[in-house]
């Protein structure tokens, strides 16, 4: 028994032994277990942590973006505002100033001790800094803005090119739908700015329709109600002021359904206003204003340009004599050899008869202004009667001193070609990019090209009618021809149309008085006529010329007519070709006008390495 005893007692001692083992192995194991849990929920915790600081700080950086689009909305000049110490504003420092007293902005803050601004509803746990550089804006309107976003230990920064929304954010803008009464009998005072929804006071007025030969390739607007009479094709955004009471927002009044890119168009948007004039554009030729670091050049007068594919233009200016000005009343004035020179030896310089003006270097991002001669005492450019000041060359009837109107031309109203007009005649292969603006009219003289499509750009702002120019000798037209007429006509040239049908037919028929050669036009530019239309000089008269091709943008008060014809056949003028320079959503011709109510939109924006640490140092 004692052995046996013995023997339980040793096995018994052995077993408690393992147990032991097994419970500190097990209580290891489960501590280990418990560390690691707690280990991973805090670390979890901590990466959630990062994550959301990570998010917001990118969601403070594009927070920052549309609140500097909010203040540049309430201040079209909030532009010229930043801090010039910025290092991504290094390229505008003499362009920029800090906003003082009431209007300090937290978001110009930089440096370790400088100020952020707080992120609007986040609880004050989500900051941004922006810094501005506006170094193109006067050159295409486009400014950059990197803007960094600090939320928790994190920072992250994106840049955003911010454009003016305005008339060339579409290839077709139209303020009116109808025709411009004063663009064909400038005497007229037929008023015809007048809605469509208000149909019986303008039942006078000529509506324009949209019709099957007509394709829209780029984004449209109008003012106005939109009015169809056929098929035609709208390829890209579509849309109107127009509210209409039930149905589309457009109005059909006959013939085949138009046909829309996108589904619901055209939508209902707030109207675009127009400004008054263009003047704006001739501040750009002061060299007396701060805000103008770049003079362009003003020329008065008739004046035309011809521009060479080699980067030059000619400018024949008969009338000019500054093309510098200073003070509101251009009271002083100065010539830089950049605009030509004034007078005998360069813009009014002449081969016999003929003035042939100057060929120079077209500047960078030019801005050209034509001026009516003024006729105000002080005026640097004042000169009085109808005798140019270089040349003492005098002006003929209905015409003007640098060739219009042709001989033998058949001028479509008295003051067509005026003589101390502030009308440009203009044509010719582009390189570069420049915007021409004129008082009174723009002529297309002949085909508008650029030399390298993806360089340059040109914008062409008539404060009245921007003219394809057609002109015309005196015409003849013979109606209610018979068959046996008709046949005798149209071999004599004269194109004859049915206007009567029946057993015994009866024609009106047209000879053909086109006084330019060539057919098919075309243009490449942003066109805007402030105050009337883009249309086709003698546009209804004549035989049909072809295909009148824009690659860029229209604007206009009133819709301008180009041609005549029915369906996709042409009896007169031009059929169209319009193409939106898809350019124009990111960039614009120098100084191109914009809208009495324009905003800003982002472009493009893109994230980049942070610009500012956490702490606020530099990157």
């Amino acid at each position: 028994m004692h052995i046996l005893r013995l023997v339980r007692s040793r096995i018994d001692d052995r077993e408690r032994g393992v147990a032991m083992v097994m419970v500190i192995g097990m209580t290891i194991l489960l501590s280990g277990l418990v560390v690691a849990g707690v280990a991973y929920a805090t670390g979890a915790a901590r990466s959630a942590q990062t994550d959301q600081d990570w998010s917001s700080s990118l969601a403070a950086a594009y927070a920052g973006v549309e609140e500097y689009e909010s203040r540049l909305a309430n201040d079209l000049g909030y532009f010229a505002y930043g801090n010039p110490a910025a290092p991504f504003s290094a390229s505008s420092a003499g362009r920029l100033t800090l906003p003082t007293g009431l209007g300090a902005n937290p978001a110009f803050g930089l440096g370790p001790t400088g100020t952020w601004a707080f992120v609007a509803g986040s609880g004050n746990t989500a900051e941004f800094r922006y810094e501005v550089d506006n170094s193109t804006f006067y050159a295409d309107g486009t400014l950059r803005l990197r803007s960094t976003g600090r939320a928790g230990g994190e920072t992250r920064t994106i840049v955003a090119d911010i454009k003016q929304k305005g008339f060339i954010d579409f290839l077709y803008f139209t303020d009116y739908e109808v025709t411009d009464p004063q663009a064909i009998n400038p005497a007229s005072t037929d008023n015809c700015a007048i809605r469509y929804y208000d149909a019986a006071s303008r039942s006078h007025c000529n509506s324009i329709f949209f019709g099957g030969a007509d394709e829209i390739n780029g984004p449209l607007h109008s003012n106005d109600a939109i009015q169809t009479n056929g098929p035609a094709s709208f390829l890209g955004k579509v849309t109107t002021g127009y509210d209409a009471p039930s149905g589309a927002n457009y109005v059909r009044t006959g013939g085949t359904a138009p046909s829309f890119y996108l589904a619901g168009d055209p939508q209902t948007v707030a109207t675009i206003g127009m400004p008054a004039t263009n003047s704006q554009i001739k501040k750009e030729t002061r060299s007396d204003l701060a805000e103008v670091p770049v003079t362009g050049c003003l020329y008065t007068g008739p004046t035309k340009i011809t521009f060479h594919d080699n980067g030059e233009m000619t400018v024949i200016s008969p009338w000019t004599l500054r093309t510098n000005t200073t003070g509101a009343s251009d009271t002083g004035g100065s010539s830089p050899t950049k605009c030509g020179v004034p007078g005998s030896s360069g813009l009014a310089a002449r081969t016999g008869s003929a003035f042939v003006g100057q060929r120079f270097a077209i500047p960078q991002n030019l801005v050209v202004y034509v001026q009516n001669v003024p006729n105000v005492a002080g005026n640097i450019n004042r000169t009085v009667g109808s005798t140019t000041p270089h040349g003492s060359v005098t002006c003929p009837t209905n015409g003007n001193v640098i060739g219009y109107p042709l001989a033998g031309e058949s001028v479509p109203f008295s003051t067509a070609y005026g003589c101390r007009n502030g009308d440009v005649f203009v044509q010719g292969t582009l390189r570069g990019k420049m915007t021409i603006a004129s008082e009174n009219y723009i002529y297309v003289t002949g085909d508008i090209r650029y030399r390298d499509p993806a360089e340059d750009m040109l914008g062409l702002v008539g404060n009245n009618a921007v003219w394809v120019y057609n002109p015309m000798r005196p015409a003849d037209t013979q109606t209610n021809r018979t068959t046996s007429q008709k046949n005798t006509l149209e071999t004599a040239g004269y194109v004859c149309t049915m206007t009567s049908g029946g057993w015994d037919p009866r024609y009106t028929c047209r000879l053909g008085a086109e006084m330019t050669a060539g057919g098919d036009r075309r243009i490449d530019a942003a066109m805007l006529s402030v105050a009337h239309t883009f249309m086709v000089q003698n546009y209804n008269k004549g035989s049909a010329r072809g295909t009148l091709t824009v690659n860029g943008a229209i604007g206009q008060k009133y819709r301008g007519p180009v041609g005549t014809g029915s369906g996709a056949t042409m009896s007169t003028g031009y059929g169209k070709d319009y193409n939106y320079d898809e350019r124009f959503r990111y960039t614009a011709p120098p100084k191109f006008l914009s809208p009495v109510t324009t905003t800003y939109g982002v472009s493009v924006w893109i994230e980049v390495e942070p610009a500012f640490r956490p702490d606020g140092s530099v990157s």
